[in-house]
């Protein structure tokens, strides 16, 4: 077997994993560098999971395997291009591994692919035998009369027509009677203002500019096409259900909050219409043909606060980043107190419909949404599970009360719009079965051999046509599902790693949650380490497998395990489900996850803290290679990997903030990504197919 290829660098300064300074600032708000939210003394996950380790072996008599490519195997640092679109790994070395020399590469089915090695190459790398194109940029005009993208002249009106910034969220939607078109949808989570404005001035923002950043964020709706002779994507501008939604649209909020005196303001005195979508993360799709979108960090939009209610979310006392409040008083607190009560929900999109007005789900809870993803109950009835991605936060799920009607007919689509209206809204308790004594920081397994336990959903509120009941004393319904984080410390909700992506394995049922990093656990007074969390000064992350009673996803109690404990395969602490450990690609701050149909767990990552970039990865989560993981693509200097698709024959993923990285600007880039020298960097999306027309990994 041959051994791991040595990590490239040395993790970055004191950010939360691999993250920059830039991201932390513009991105969550410096969410990491403030006082932590959470000040219940409610327990913590890796408390939990330090109680519950060692109750398998670590190893299973699996084949040994060698994942990462070495050598030859990957393309060379010294002699990558500046920044080009299509880089991608060479051959591996002769032997036993993975597709080394001409032998074909082995792996779980999906998964027979040479990995990428770790790497610091400003460019997206892809497997040998692959291709891969730039579907869509920032700033590619999608609407009718948008203009072409010109970085030195941008304004708002245009903008507005173009495809926004920061991708992070993407669907692939079917288009009946459109052959080889798709409608792909995406979140445009933030704005990088120093690396979209030549000369720009972070203490003194122009109109023009802030109102640019309005426009670049929210949803993006657009068309493409297939080239049939190759997995290659290209936007179908003007289409007529081509659509942006951005920070001055319309939106309805729905639910129990609708009208509540909490979300009333001076320009909306109803407490139903809000104007704009902010930081929407990852999402989700639903059985009825509508996407979902996680409004995450929101609170760093809202100025000058004074309320304790509001530091619970981490909305500061004073000016923003950004400074919109200087443009629009509803984004200043002390002028419009209840302004932030409008976001931090789920937001669904009909996307068929370009003239429909999308809809805050408030029965799902306000918090920081890392995403939204359903599963339909044996009855069909939807239960969405989401993640506050937050230090010591919560995991939520909802249990919706209606059944989804089949069919594409008025009355049925009309029906399943409120699907999400009415049901019960869950925070989960969850706790090891190991002594807390064998749980003591650093990772080490407790002696059953496994992090595992169980757990439970706590109701905190429930949504009816007739009204909403809370289920937390000394809460309304209403302040349950405005203040959710506070009814989630009330009942005794478990403090998780950051929370983010939850998915649900379509072929197993099991869920997956991607807990990303938590670098204060342990740390001074804060929680320390727990089954669930097992690691103090949890800089690399993990993932959660759970399973719900009797697999059904309407459950009130579940099992729990630790899937796979992230960072270097080299370090003691790391876990990969029993597989071994030196036939593993390194793997640093899991985040978005997805599936493909043979139920393998794709993850990709955010601020890997290995000294390589971020990428994607694919793992097996079943037979008798459940943990092999090996590493499908990396991204560009800077820039974090979102929205993972895995179709049949090609895989998406969005390529976001590429060049954000410390001191960066326009006049100093990060990263010539995708374009070249002499260009601003952009995010964008791309597509992966093989070359030989093949479907992915067999």
């Amino acid at each position: 077997m041959r051994k791991l290829l040595p990590l490239i660098g040395t993790p970055s300064g004191s950010h939360p994993g691999g993250r920059s300074a830039m991201t932390c600032r513009f991105r969550c708000g410096d969410a990491c560098f403030h006082e932590v939210p959470n000040t219940s003394s409610n327990a913590y996950v890796g408390d939990v999971i330090s109680d519950a380790l060692s109750r398998r072996s670590m190893m299973r008599a699996a084949a040994a395997v060698t994942v990462v490519a070495a050598g030859a195997g990957a393309v060379s640092l010294a002699g990558a291009p500046e920044a080009q679109a299509a880089p991608v790994a060479g051959k591996g070395s002769p032997g036993k591994g993975h597709g080394q020399g001409n032998q074909k590469p082995k792996g779980a089915r999906g998964l027979r692919f040479t990995p990428v090695a770790p790497n610091t190459a400003d460019a997206v790398t892809v497997p040998e035998g692959y291709g891969q194109n730039v579907v869509i940029r920032w700033g590619e005009p999608i609407l009718r009369g948008a203009p072409a993208f010109d970085p030195e002249n941008q304004t708002a009106k245009a903008q507005a027509g173009q495809f926004g910034y920061n991708i992070d969220f993407l669907a692939l939607l079917p288009l009946k009677g459109e052959r080889g078109r798709q409608l792909l949808v995406a979140n445009h989570e933030y704005t990088d203002e120093v690396l979209m404005f030549r000369g720009y001035d972070a203490d003194n923002p122009t109109r023009e500019q802030v109102e640019i950043g309005w426009a670049a964020h929210g949803l993006g709706i657009v068309v493409v096409e297939e080239d049939r002779k190759s997995g290659k994507l290209t936007p179908v501008t003007r289409h007529h259900l081509n659509r942006r939604l951005t920070a001055t649209s319309e939106f309805r909020l729905t639910g129990p909050v609708a009208g509540s005196d909490l979300v009333k303001t001076s320009a909306d005195p109803t407490g139903r219409k809000v104007l704009g979508t902010l930081n929407n993360c990852a999402g989700g799709t639903t059985p009825w043909g509508t996407t979902l979108h996680g409004e995450e960090n929101f609170n760093q939009y809202f100025a000058n606060s004074s309320r304790t209610t509001d530091k619970r979310y981490g909305i500061g006392t004073g000016a923003t980043e950004r400074k919109w409040e200087r443009f629009d008083k509803r984004f200043d607190l002390a002028q419009e107190p209840n302004e932030a009560h409008r976001f931090g929900y789920v937001v669904e999109l009909d996307p068929y419909d370009p003239d429909s007005v999308p809809r805050k789900r408030t029965a799902l809870g306000r918090f920081k949404h890392e995403g939204a993803t359903v599963r339909l109950t044996h009855d069909g009835r939807p239960v969405v599970y989401s993640g506050d991605d937050e230090r010591f936060d919560y995991l939520y799920k909802f249990v919706g009360s209606k059944r989804m009607r089949q069919g594409n007919s008025r009355s049925a689509r009309e029906h399943n719009l409120t699907l999400l209206d009415e049901g019960t809204l869950y925070v989960a308790r969850i706790t090891g079965d190991s002594p807390a004594i064998e749980i003591d920081g650093t990772g080490k397994l407790p002696k059953d051999g496994e992090f595992d336990g169980g757990g439970q959903w706590i109701p905190l509120a429930t949504a009816t046509a007739k009204g909403a009941v809370s289920h937390v004393d000394g809460m309304t319904a209403e302040e349950v599902f405005v203040f959710t984080r506070l009814a989630g410390d009330k009942v005794g909700a478990t403090k998780m790693d950051r929370p983010e992506d939850v998915e649900p394995n379509p072929v197993t049922g099991k869920v997956y949650v991607a807990l990303t990093n938590n670098t204060n656990r342990g740390v001074g007074s804060n929680p320390k380490a727990d089954e669930a969390n097992p690691r103090n000064a949890n800089k690399h992350g993990h993932v959660l497998e759970l399973t719900e009673q009797w697999n059904r996803p309407e459950s009130t109690r579940f099992a729990w395990s630790l899937f796979l404990v992230a960072g270097d395969p080299q370090d003691p602490a790391t876990y990969f489900a029993g597989f071994p450990k030196d036939s593993v690609s390194p793997i640093s701050c899991p985040d978005n996850v997805a599936f493909d149909d043979h139920g393998n767990l794709w993850i990709s990552t955010d601020g890997a803290a290995l000294g390589s970039h971020d990428g994607l990865f694919g793992v097996a989560t079943r037979g008798d290679r459940r943990g092999e993981l090996k590493q499908f693509l990396t991204v560009p200097k800077g820039a974090e990997t979102c929205g993972p698709i895995v179709q049949d024959r090609r895989v998406l993923v969005a390529v976001q903030h590429p060049g954000e990285v410390d001191g960066a600007s326009v006049e100093n880039p990060g990263s010539t990504w995708p374009d070249g020298p002499g260009t601003y960097p952009r995010p964008a999306v791309v597509a992966v197919w093989r070359t030989d027309g093949r479907d992915i990994g067999v």
